[in-house]
């Protein structure tokens, strides 16, 4: 199935979004008046050089940091804004949106199924149907074995996969993803990519992967190429070249 007929639409924009941080007595500017969309359906993109903005603008769309300036709107209404306290939108991430970080940030002390359960039952959802549904995530990429390992006995690849299940456990709209396949190999890191795939045209979550992998540009609908906090360009990716040949 594709979502080559299917409308997108507009999940999370980040509206002239600037974000400035202090650095000793020198002011530095992550993002520069930024405006991006993230649509359902849609698997996003974003490249550009270490300290390019993309990190930045990953935290700010999901209700991480607030910006210095601009706003954040979740399906055309404003959520969060300078003065927003993101604390109180808590809640609102853990139900909607997933995050994928470049460190695993596994909690030590819980199992691989604990790890992924523990996002549904806080939740409300029960321990049994958390536990299976945990399992059944695990199973997707090729955990059912390590299930109730700890994390210091899982190689880094892992540990990265844990994450992803995780992040997916309530079913997010949106998923953003800060190079989620550095730590995994070729296989296991299509094998990732193409789960993105599968979310964005089978449930119309929409998914923005920040990379500096060039092997995942055919996956993509958009390609955001960014520098110095700015949007510099953005382009097709392969995904949609593909359904324009059609």
């Amino acid at each position: 199935m594709t979502a080559q007929f299917w409308p997108s639409h507009v999940v999370m924009e980040v509206r002239n979004a600037s974000k400035t941080y202090l650095s000793g007595a020198n002011e530095v500017h992550a993002l520069t008046d930024m405006t991006l969309a993230l649509k359902s359906g849609e698997l996003t993109g974003i490249v550009g050089p270490s300290g390019s903005g993309k990190t930045t603008f990953l935290m700010i769309a999901g209700l991480l940091e607030p910006p210095t300036s601009g706003t954040v709107h979740f399906r055309d209404q404003p959520i969060a804004n300078a003065t927003t306290r993101l604390n109180n939108l808590r809640d609102f991430r853990r139900t909607h949106v997933g995050f994928i970080f470049q460190k695993a940030n596994l909690i030590p002390f819980l199992t691989a199924v604990e790890n992924v359960q523990i996002a549904l039952e806080i939740n409300d959802v029960r321990p049994k149907q958390a536990k299976a549904r945990a399992r059944e995530l695990l199973a997707q990429f090729g955990l059912d074995h390590r299930e109730d390992n700890y994390p210091s006995q899982l190689s880094g690849g892992e540990q990265q996969r844990v994450s992803i299940a995780r992040a997916l456990a309530n079913d997010p709209v949106m998923l953003l993803a800060d190079e989620p396949t550095a730590a995994l190999d070729g296989s296991r890191g299509r094998q990732v990519m193409e789960v993105f795939r599968t979310l964005a045209d089978v449930h119309r979550v929409a998914v923005c992967v920040v990379t500096h992998d060039p092997r995942w540009s055919d996956i993509f609908d958009r390609i955001v190429e960014m520098s110095d906090g700015r949007v510099m360009e953005v382009r097709p990716g392969g995904a949609m070249k593909a359904r324009l040949q059609v």
